[in-house]
């Protein structure tokens, strides 16, 4: 049986399911922090960051959705996937700089393989061709 079908479209599938997460998670994330509840002030207290910091990062990550959902504009995808990993690694080093226990960076670097793997798999005509 012929599976180069079944193999590209498992990697479509496999493209916009982890796509989806991190637009999810860079959108969401971005607007909590823009209007900086509670719970997020508290977080970035915590990790050391004045809290005008979240409005900043919020914009960043809303912009970066945005950006990795945009179709015809590969270089600016491949600038929003590096934000994404900058921010997850990021949070990631900052946990653990915090003295959070190891559990506190499981979400940032499972989100952080997410964004690698959609980044990976995004068909041709989401690559920045000077780039690959």
């Amino acid at each position: 049986m012929y599976t180069g079908f079944a193999t590209f479209r498992g990697r479509i599938i496999t493209y916009w399911i982890t796509t989806a997460l991190v637009v999810f998670q860079l959108g969401s994330g971005g607007i909590a922090d823009i209007l900086r509840p509670s719970y997020v002030v508290e977080g970035m207290v915590h990790l050391g960051y004045p809290v005008y910091f979240c409005v900043i990062l919020g914009v960043w990550k809303v912009l970066g959705a945005i950006a990795v959902l945009l179709p015809r504009t590969p270089r600016l995808k491949e600038w929003a996937y590096a934000g994404a990993l900058f921010d997850l690694t990021g949070a990631a080093a900052s946990h653990l700089a915090a003295g959070d226990p190891a559990l506190k960076l499981v979400g940032p670097l499972l989100f952080a393989g997410f964004a690698l793997v959609s980044w990976a798999l995004r068909p041709a005509s989401r690559r920045d061709l000077a780039v690959s």
